[in-house]
């Protein structure tokens, strides 16, 4: 497995819809293990192939130790409203208030390519419905009132000079464990 490096705001792709996965093979399997791998390393819940770079309908979700392949998803239903705070691996250091459905029953294809549903409430749900709309080319931020954008782009402004590549690269545990013995020689 390998760290990918997650695309920050501003780089195009993230703004651009997916397209459907037409057959799952080992390449697309390992690009969801080096996702997990990503996403954990991260500190996330989620991560959609866009953040990576990736053009494929699929995101990963691991929310309390429960973790979800998404390829090709697709919403069954949505009901209820909830509110509640959103950051973005792809966005770091803004978060925002964002409303979003209580409850989605979502489908699509696990990582073997077999079919499943999952019907999800509380953070479960907002993860969700969070990165199919990364699939979209939809961001959080897009949620906010004007005043509330401004506000985050603001802080965006002054964050996204950490990287000028309009990427993220991510140090493994263990390289940076490596870097440290090293250092101490």
């Amino acid at each position: 497995m390998a760290l990918l490096d997650i695309h920050v705001l501003g780089s195009p792709i993230l703004r651009e819809p997916t397209r459907p996965v037409d057959e799952v093979t080992d390449e697309l399997r390992r690009l969801v293990d080096d996702m997990f791998e990503t996403m954990h390393a991260a500190k996330g819940i989620g991560l959609a192939a866009p953040q990576v770079g990736r053009s494929e309908r699929l995101f990963v979700a691991d929310v309390d130790d429960n973790p979800l392949v998404f390829i090709n998803p697709e919403i069954v239903l949505a009901e209820g409203k909830a509110k509640g705070e959103e950051g973005c691996l792809s966005i770091p250091e803004v978060y925002g208030d964002v409303e979003r459905a209580a409850r989605v029953v979502m489908r699509g294809l696990d990582r073997e390519g077999a079919p499943m549903e999952v019907d999800a409430t509380e953070l479960l749900a907002r993860c969700l419905l969070h990165e199919l709309d990364h699939l979209h080319g939809r961001l959080f931020v897009d949620y906010f009132s004007l005043l509330k954008r401004r506000s985050a782009m603001s802080k965006w402004e002054k964050e996204k000079a950490k990287y000028p590549a309009l990427r993220r690269a991510l140090i493994s545990p263990k390289d940076l464990a490596d870097q440290h013995n090293e250092e101490a020689l």
